[in-house]
């Protein structure tokens, strides 16, 4: 498979007071392989929505996912867990660390849901924290640490086990913008050496520069799709 992602057709539509609410209006998106995607756009035009489904978070109203060639309405709950487990990374806004474990704990956590053996998934755990310039830092907890520290976390977490796509939902919002930027220069980064497709939902204009393709969603459709060198 050359394509990490596509989505045909794919529509979201939600009830709120008994109105209809399209956040998404038949969305097609091909993701290669390796990509370095951002979806851009004003809040509400679609941008959250669209990564819940690639992540299988959710599920569209009409249309379809395909995950590694996966048809993500085809899986169960069980099946669509074992999908995030095993090909999916998240970043998320928030961090969403576990804050009674330490940072290597926290990045390791995937690893061991995964079977893998303490020996192994330390030795993973702390070699990823390195190279996120964190070392020295492995057995700090969340509350100890600054913000662009949990977030390197988080990505630490997100690309351990060797996924081939993580989605990051606006994952420069909290932090400074020397921190923001180091952290997109790590992330293309991983991208280059590791071969990880990425793609983001952001408001930050910092992002977008980064990133090799530029979706701007507005109402809930493509208004544009700019690929850059």
């Amino acid at each position: 498979m050359d394509d990490t992602v596509v989505c045909r057709a794919l529509t979201k539509v939600y009830q709120e007071d008994s109105v209809a609410v399209h956040a998404l209006r038949g969305i097609d998106l091909v993701v290669p392989r390796h990509d370095f995607l951002c979806l851009s756009g004003p809040s509400g035009s679609g941008k959250s929505t669209l990564l819940n489904l690639i992540g299988g978070l959710d599920s569209p109203s009409a249309g379809e996912v395909r995950v590694d060639g996966l048809k993500l309405a085809e899986m169960n709950r069980s099946e669509l867990a074992q999908l995030r487990l095993h090909r999916l990374g998240f970043v998320f806004q928030s961090y969403n660390l576990i804050p009674v474990l330490s940072a290597i704990e926290n990045v390791e956590f995937v690893l061991q849901l995964q079977g893998m053996s303490f020996t192994q998934r330390r030795r993973k755990a702390r070699a990823i924290l390195a190279e996120v310039d964190l070392q020295g830092l492995e057995h700090r907890r969340p509350g100890e640490l600054s913000g662009g520290q949990q977030q390197r976390v988080a990505v630490a977490r997100a690309i351990v086990s060797e996924p081939s796509l993580v989605l990051a939902d606006e994952p420069t919002a909290n932090l400074d913008s020397v921190t923001a930027e180091n952290l997109m220069a790590l992330l293309r980064h991983m991208n280059e050496e590791h071969g990880v497709t990425f793609i983001f939902s952001t408001h930050d204009k910092l992002v977008m520069d980064y990133s090799r393709r530029l979706i701007k969603l507005h109402d809930g459709e493509i208004a544009a799709d700019e690929r850059r060198t």
